[in-house]
């Protein structure tokens, strides 16, 4: 971390507040951890106690915040320079380094030995790997180094399905790995078209993000590429067993609709960009989300229909 960043660790505005706290846990990442973890719970082929259930999602949720809040206090230095980060609870003063930093050790230790206790420890060792990885691997390591980062770096936020999968089953199959993969194979369009409109935040702040190391033109071959290679995966799932004609008719629409956006990306440089303030790149950045959200929510569907003989294949 920078010396501007130590000679920072303890400049505070005033007293932290129950909502400061919060924020360092990254709410809206945590939401979409929590989601994912659900669907991967309930689509697996073992009921779970609806208490055991409740308790998993909450220490997995806890988990992910506790991720978030260590990736921000490791971050501290270039959320200071980033406008998309700068107003983040250290940077604004509203917490120290070290509130942080003891707040998401305690989080992480917390949610990993209350999850073994209440699931099984294939559930809890995914979890503390998940935290590792975000923390260690990604935001320690991969994100300073090069601009693979959000690629490899991704994995973090795929593994919540598998999480939830293993709470139910104990282990790991197909089915989880391919939730997995779909969210993995669909961080990096997402992310790069949002580096697309965020212009030079990540150059001010030295992260080597593919739009500053290879160019925008490089990025815009990138988010079509990666998304070629997504749409199989994501429409090949819905021939598993957590999918079905419901979750097809998802994928169809979402993946063509998805193809279509980044084909438009790929095929307008920066001059057509500005003209319009990226609003193609902004459309596409709020499409993946919808993107992955509706993928879930349609594999969510047929495993609550699936009792009743209804949505699968048959």
């Amino acid at each position: 971390m920078s010396d501007a960043s130590l000679n920072n660790t303890t400049a505070q505005t005033g007293d932290a507040g129950f909502g400061d706290f919060f924020a360092l846990l990254k709410p809206r990442v945590m939401s979409l951890v929590v989601f994912t973890a659900l669907v991967g719970l309930l689509a697996a082929p073992v009921g779970v106690h609806p208490i055991v259930g409740l308790a998993a999602i909450l220490f997995i949720a806890v988990g992910g915040g506790a991720s978030g809040a260590l990736n921000m206090w490791w971050d501290a230095d270039i959320d200071r320079v980033m406008k998309r980060t700068k107003g983040r609870p250290i940077p604004a003063g509203k917490v120290s380094e070290g509130e942080a930093f003891a707040f998401g050790m305690t989080l992480s230790v917390m949610s990993v030995v209350m999850l073994a206790l209440a699931t099984n420890f294939v559930a809890a060792g995914l979890l503390a790997f998940t935290i590792f990885f975000y923390v260690v691997i990604y935001s320690m390591w991969l994100k300073r180094w090069t601009p693979q980062n959000i690629v490899i770096g991704g994995a973090a936020g795929a593994f919540p399905p598998m999480i939830g999968w293993a709470v139910a089953t104990g282990g790991i199959s197909v089915e989880s790995v391919l939730m997995f993969t779909l969210i993995f194979m669909w961080t990096p369009p997402h992310f790069w078209a949002l580096c697309l409109f965020m212009k030079s935040d990540y150059e001010e702040a030295g992260v080597p993000m593919l739009t500053v190391t290879h160019g925008r033109r490089s990025t815009r071959k990138h988010i079509l590429v990666y998304t070629i290679l997504l749409a199989p995966i994501a429409i090949g799932a819905a021939f598993t067993s957590i999918g079905g004609p419901i979750y097809l008719a998802v994928a169809l629409v979402l993946n063509a609709l998805f193809l279509k956006g980044a084909w438009d990306i790929w095929r307008r440089d920066e001059v057509q960009a500005e003209s319009d303030k990226y609003r193609t790149e902004k459309k596409v950045f709020a499409l993946s989300l919808f993107y992955l959200f509706g993928h879930f929510t349609a594999i969510l569907l047929q495993s609550v229909l699936a009792p009743y003989g209804i949505g699968g294949w048959g």
